[in-house]
């Protein structure tokens, strides 16, 4: 008979009585059994037995069910009932609407997944959003990356810019969310407030609870797995002075729009993407703009021989020591020297933390429009003590000092974070695979959306394989327990805690690639049943 839950089949063995699948589930529960709750993304298995003539199956000790491949859809080894009725039941939780969020959206929406989205904001593209509240984007932010090197690949942006600005940006999310029909599966205006493993049970075997506050007020629901994709630039990183400032200080994540820093003289803090951008905005309203740095940088032009710089050298990637030895010299010949414009000499190499895509700071510095500052030694009042012995007096300090990492809503023992990033298995999975993911925590120069994409599609294949294919998932989970592979690509970062999750693209995005051709992929197997009648079920369940 088949399992009206699943698309297996339940088969009478000799010797073994055959039961009901909702028989099977109330036998499991009243013997105690701990199958009976959901599993986690890679849980134990039960003992299998052999019948006569059959191939192995498999069987929960409280119930003498025994469940076997379907022929029509035989996968690699009988699936434990456990594994069937929880991703029957609970779906997965996906948090965050923004580009890894829809990356990830996307992939588990391809892979046959159930999967309920959480977003915070109205409508996708996070941060991108500038209307967004949670928005840290400002009127003239634009990719640093270009187009062409930074787009999803099976979905290229409707445009001819080079380097698009926010609201462009927007758009093209809005497209490709409506391209593969992802807004239907968000609950949009819904914030997530915790995630916490089912009886505290930190092996995830039974499933998370999610709870999480929108328009139809505070609830909390079970879920197999939780993807957490709500960003990396959200929380800023606010750092400790000595003294006291009398004037304003303001972090980049609350800066809008140049003409708020009209008639005034600002100490912009902090010389890395966000911050010379800034400066360069300031330049052409405050009353004057300095700009305070620790270390030296490596400018990077957007344009190289007529064309985006990141798209030049697009083939098989150079050593690491090559690379940096050639691309150094070019920039030297395009760009000059920074340190006669007043900043230090970079102490690691090119490529060794994120390069800086803006040479206009560097034209303001040669016009005199704004001055390099060292680092910061106190406050006094309206004047800023810099290391050197020198002072200034400023209006407002604009604090360009990046963000941290920010997943309030779970305890971090369950993210394996004990430093400054989680440490994760392909900066995705934690050690224990106890039904938690990561998507977007990643950082690399040049990687863009799609390598994003490929992460995405990674988890949505093992998501899938623990569902329809665990001896796959095994393997794969295997591989976790060996030594990682290195993501580095020969590149020695600085020790810095924003780059604690820093890849090279190439490195990354090829052992992505690798290990997701290990697992079955999902488009060439026939679809599963649809599980909207579960869906309809578990909507209709509130805490």
């Amino acid at each position: 008979m088949r399992c009206a839950t699943s698309s297996r089949l339940v088969r009478r063995v000799p010797g073994i009585e055959a039961i009901r699948p909702a028989d099977v589930q109330a036998r499991r529960q009243s013997a105690g059994c701990t199958n009976a709750a959901p599993d986690p993304i890679g849980g134990r298995r039960n003992d299998r037995l052999a019948a006569p003539g059959r191939p192995a199956g498999r069987r929960c000790a409280a119930s003498p069910a025994v469940i076997y491949p379907c022929p029509a859809r035989r996968p690699e080894r009988a699936v434990p009932l456990r594994h069937r009725r929880l991703h029957v039941h609970h779906p997965i939780a996906l948090i965050g609407a923004g580009p890894s969020g829809l990356a990830g959206a996307r992939a588990l929406d391809a892979a046959g997944l159930d999967f309920v989205g959480f977003e915070a904001s109205s409508d996708v593209g996070g941060l991108w959003d500038i209307d967004n509240p949670r928005s840290t984007v400002y009127e003239s932010a634009h990719l640093i990356s270009s187009r062409t090197t930074t787009e999803f690949a099976e979905f290229p942006m409707d445009s001819s810019i080079d380097y698009p600005g926010h609201r462009e940006l927007v758009r093209y999310f809005g497209a490709f969310a409506d391209r593969f029909d992802l807004r239907r599966r968000f609950r949009f205006g819904t914030r997530v407030v915790r995630v916490e493993p089912v009886d505290g049970d930190a092996s995830g075997q039974r499933g998370w609870l999610v709870t999480s506050e929108g328009p139809e007020g505070r609830r909390t629901e079970t879920f197999s797995a939780v993807v957490l994709a709500n960003g990396t630039l959200a929380e800023p990183n606010v750092p400790a002075f000595r003294g006291e400032f009398a004037g304003e200080i303001r972090h980049s994540s609350a800066y809008k729009r140049a003409q708020e820093f009209a008639g005034k003289r600002v100490l912009v803090i902090g010389a890395g993407n966000s911050g010379c951008d800034i400066a360069v905005d300031a330049v052409h309203h405050a009353a004057s703009v300095d700009l305070s740095v620790r270390r030296g940088y490596w400018f990077v032009p957007r344009y190289l021989f007529g064309k985006p710089s990141d798209t030049l050298n697009q083939g098989r990637p150079l050593p690491a020591r090559i690379k940096q030895f050639v691309d150094s010299r070019v920039l030297k010949l395009f760009t000059g020297d920074p340190v006669r414009f007043g900043f230090p000499k970079p102490d690691y190499k090119i490529y060794e933390s994120h390069p800086i895509v803006n040479t206009l700071v560097l034209n303001h510095l040669g016009q005199g429009d704004l001055r390099v500052k060292p680092d910061i030694d106190r406050f006094e009042g309206s004047t800023v003590h810099f290391a050197d012995g020198s002072s200034a007096d400023y209006d407002l300090l604009l604090l360009a000092t990046g963000y941290r990492l920010d997943y309030p809503f779970v305890d971090r023992e369950h993210l394996d974070w004990t430093g400054d990033a989680p440490e994760l298995y392909l900066n995705v999975f934690p050690r224990s695979f106890n039904g938690l993911a990561v998507l977007g925590m990643i950082e690399a120069s040049g990687i863009g959306w799609e390598g994003r994409a490929e992460q995405a599609r990674l988890l949505g294949r093992y998501l899938k394989a623990v569902q329809d294919a665990p001896a796959s998932a095994a393997r794969f989970r295997a591989q976790a327990a060996k030594p990682w592979p290195d993501l580095t690509g020969g590149y020695r970062y600085l020790g810095l805690a924003r780059m604690s999750y820093y890849v090279n693209k190439d490195a990354y995005r090829g052992t992505v690639r690798k290990l997701t051709e290990t697992l079955p992929d999902p488009a060439r197997a026939p679809r599963a049943a649809a599980t909207t009648a579960a869906t309809a079920e578990h909507e209709g369940v509130r805490a």
